[in-house]
């Protein structure tokens, strides 16, 4: 006989979904010690984590509407061969707990993804790129940051100086499926986390393309600068770095305006940095091997 389907959970009043509301908050998040993973990519990539025995507990509950389960049928039954708990729950249900306009009907909760910053300086193979986000506020702007270090290989992504929640729905969202790719760090001082970086070898790299005494972006990398472990430094959407913060890295690069832009946003200027990085040390001399 075929397994019955599990009854729909129709009401915010349940138990279970009344604490995976909570969530969307990061108090929520903070009592629970745990995040929403919303969408087709972001439960795929958990589900990988646990599938491969990588992290056994990356995701602790899937909720589905019974549209998404009929859209999405291997993905279910993966989760139930994993014996992750799930929940089916009425498509109105899904839509005040998602964070998007039209939900996909899949709904994850996985345990937070920080890392102490002594771990990623300490593990093996030490790492050789990172990103750092400090004050920045926007989630779109932290997730696509994720993302964009997840693919130019970085070890790690750094969110200091009260920065966004990583685990914040839209910042999640916008990292698809990278924040489950490599460590994030949060709840550090800049300035605390420069000195760490340094002291582990990493050259600091601060990007600011409004300051007049910042090095070329491309001179640097032509010169080889960017060829050893390499921290970059990224600042608020609005304000930039601090003065401060700026005297505390080896060096200020701009990244070179060749049109009549007046500047890049926070999310292109990090990519054109980071990539920069990633060729630097994969190219003849640098510390990465290609591939």
């Amino acid at each position: 006989m075929s397994e019955a389907p599990p009854p729909t959970v129709s009401t915010l009043r349940d138990a279970r979904v009344a604490a995976v509301r909570r969530l969307a908050r990061r108090a929520g998040r903070l009592e629970q010690g745990a995040f929403l993973v919303e969408g087709l990519q972001g439960v795929r990539e958990a589900l990988a984590l646990v599938e491969s025995g990588e992290e056994p507990e990356a995701l602790t509950q899937l909720l589905v509407t019974p549209g998404a389960a009929e859209r999405h049928p291997d993905l279910v039954a993966q989760a139930r061969a994993l014996r992750v708990p799930l929940l089916t729950v009425a498509e109105p249900v899904m839509a005040r707990l998602a964070d998007t306009v039209t939900p996909q009907g899949l709904l994850g909760v996985a345990p937070l993804r920080d890392r102490p910053l002594v771990t990623v300086l300490t593990g093996e193979p030490a790492p050789r790129l990172v990103a750092v986000l400090a004050a920045v506020r926007d989630p779109g702007n932290a997730g696509t940051v994720l993302r964009t270090a997840d693919a130019a290989g970085a070890d790690a992504v750094v969110l200091a100086d009260d920065a966004v929640d990583p685990h914040n729905p839209k910042a999640v969202r916008a990292s698809v499926g990278s924040v489950f790719h490599l460590p994030v760090v949060t709840g550090m001082a800049a300035a605390e986390v420069v000195t760490a970086l340094r002291a582990a070898g990493l050259t600091v790299l601060a990007a600011d393309g409004g300051d007049p005494a910042a090095r070329d972006l491309d001179a640097l990398a032509d010169a080889g600068g960017l060829a050893g472990p390499t921290a970059w430094l990224f600042g608020n959407e609005a304000w930039g770095l601090s003065h401060d913060l700026r005297a505390l890295a080896d060096e200020v690069v701009a990244v070179p305006l060749h049109g009549r832009a007046e500047s890049l946003n926070l999310a292109t200027a990090a990519a054109v940095c980071l990539y920069a990085s990633a060729r630097g040390q994969r190219s003849p001399g640098g510390c990465r091997a290609p591939g």
